[in-house]
């Protein structure tokens, strides 16, 4: 039997016991840790980094979105909440689910049955590079996002932060260029040069330029000039 790997996230201990009470009866869900506020959940998906977290929306200092943001990786996430105004939020940025407390158990049994379906669907990566199914969370200001690595078109870097291009909207994230070059996957993405990292499903036209640089033209619109360094890369990544 597949089993997932499951964290409580919720600052009160009764909320925290009442989903366990109510993952019981489903032995895939194995609970590794639980925490009660947003440092010492960071602490336990770090270590153990699980497939599903039931994560409280409210809490004391730090929110459950303000935990998305810190996480380098997200994990699947079925809000919980006693507080009905978040559901819009919580469902544009594609958590599996909301759920309103108290927990009602047949609301809590659809719930368990769209997260199985997810987590099988998914294909287990043993390597520290993301796959491209897997979806980043961003809080851009007031704004957040949850994008599916895929959707990623152009990142740019600015200093210590980087700017993601997904559909026709950008925002920030507090990551370097050199780290998130480690975890996306180097068949999909290109470091075209120090500073601008291109997804070359959306490459659409290449034309040589000048010191044997290359000019990429997104699908999206975007010309990227590929340093001479990385061009030689490029045209040896794209050989036979």
């Amino acid at each position: 039997m597949k089993t997932f790997k499951t964290v409580i996230i919720d600052d009160e201990r009764l909320a925290r016991e009442e989903v366990k009470r109510a993952l019981h009866k489903y032995s895939e869900f194995v609970i590794v840790g639980e925490a009660n506020n947003v440092d010492s959940a960071i602490e336990v998906i770090d270590k153990e980094q699980p497939d599903i977290i039931f994560l409280d929306i409210h809490m004391p200092e730090k929110s459950g979105f303000d935990l998305l943001e810190e996480l380098t990786t997200v994990p699947e996430v079925v809000f919980t909440t006693a507080y009905n105004q978040y559901a819009v939020k919580a469902f544009e940025l594609n958590a599996l689910d909301y759920l309103v407390k108290p927990l009602r158990e047949e609301r809590f049994a659809k719930t368990i049955e769209k997260v199985k379906q997810e987590l099988t669907e998914k294909v287990e990566e043993k390597s520290d590079v993301l796959p491209m199914h897997r979806k980043i969370f961003i809080k851009d200001g007031e704004n957040c996002h949850f994008i599916p690595l895929s959707e990623i078109h152009f990142i740019e870097s600015l200093d210590n932060y980087a700017r993601l291009y997904f559909g026709d909207q950008k925002a920030m994230i507090k990551r370097s260029l050199n780290l998130l070059e480690k975890k996306l996957d180097s068949t999909v993405f290109f470091r075209a040069n120090r500073s601008q990292i291109i997804n070359t499903h959306y490459i659409k036209e290449i034309h040589p330029h000048f010191n044997n640089r290359l000019h990429i033209k997104l699908t999206t619109g975007e010309t990227i000039e590929v340093s001479s360094r990385q061009s030689v890369k490029f045209k040896n990544w794209n050989s036979l």
